[in-house]
């Protein structure tokens, strides 16, 4: 049985999905076939169903629970001391802010929902992820949002932070800010949808007792970073939580899509749903 999963060209992606890549974990007769694109366009092909299974952002999950349910596995979440990042050449009042052009990686992503949270009156251009601290850099917006490894790599730059919201998150309601998760199409029924979360959690446990084996795979994917760093990034979104979501983390994607509901930002409530 052929299963198609999608996720971002990565390194924390590609360490938790190194078990399932590489044959490392026993799937029976289900057979993983990956595709690797940047998590705008994830966003966007899960509105028509394309894949199987299909990492996504947790703001779009919002239009994607008639045809996807969540895994119990595979959560990017941001916490107390990092999160998606807002940057820009020099210091800027959020008064500022609200008047300047700033980057975001697509309208879809969970950095996004975040951003207009805290600053609703922001106006923003989407740019692709890995040009956004360049865009910054050079002058052509004024900020810019910066996820994955750019996370650790923006004041090589010379770029500094304003705002932090994995940080900002916390102080808000003392959660872990859920940025991503694994989805799988409900059409391939209980028993099928069970079996696949198995499979992933299996992939995520062996790359965390693997570490070497399976950041060595990651390394493709990290970019600039070495391999001290990529290590960092990648144990700041595959941990535990990314093992399983957790009481908090289930409770964290029920506030951030409950809040984007009631600020106008999600055109209808949402009640997420996790598979057994």
């Amino acid at each position: 049985m052929l299963l198609r999963v999608a996720h971002s060209p990565d390194a924390d992606d590609a360490f938790m999905f190194y078990g399932l890549a590489a044959g490392r974990v026993d799937t029976a007769d289900r057979r993983y076939e990956h595709d690797l694109r940047d998590i705008e366009t994830l966003n966007r092909w899960a509105l028509e169903g394309r894949y199987e299974v299909s990492a996504v952002s947790i703001h779009a999950y919002a239009y994607l629970a008639d045809k996807y349910a969540l895994l119990p596995s595979g959560a990017s979440m941001g916490e107390a001391t990092y999160g998606p990042r807002l940057v820009a050449r020099r210091r800027l009042s959020e008064a500022e802010l609200a008047q300047v052009r700033i980057a975001v990686p697509g309208n879809l992503t969970s950095s996004y929902l975040v951003l207009k949270l805290h600053l609703p009156q922001a106006e923003t251009v989407v740019l692709p992820f890995d040009r956004i601290p360049e865009a910054v850099a050079s002058g052509e917006v004024d900020a810019g949002l910066l996820i994955h490894e750019a996370q650790l790599t923006f004041q090589d730059l010379k770029l500094e932070l304003l705002v932090d919201y994995g940080a900002w998150w916390h102080a808000r309601c003392g959660l872990p800010l859920p940025l991503g998760g694994n989805v799988v199409r409900r059409d391939l029924g209980p028993e099928l949808c069970a079996a696949i979360a198995s499979d992933l959690r299996a992939s995520i446990v062996y790359a965390l007792e693997h570490r070497a084996e399976a950041l060595d795979h990651a390394l493709q994917y990290a970019g600039d970073l070495g391999r001290h760093d990529a290590d960092t990034f990648v144990g700041m979104y595959v941990n535990q939580r990314t093992v399983d979501w957790g009481s908090e983390g289930r409770e964290a994607v029920r506030l951030l899509l409950r809040e984007g509901y009631e600020q106008g930002l999600i055109p209808h409530s949402v009640e997420p749903e996790f598979i057994a």
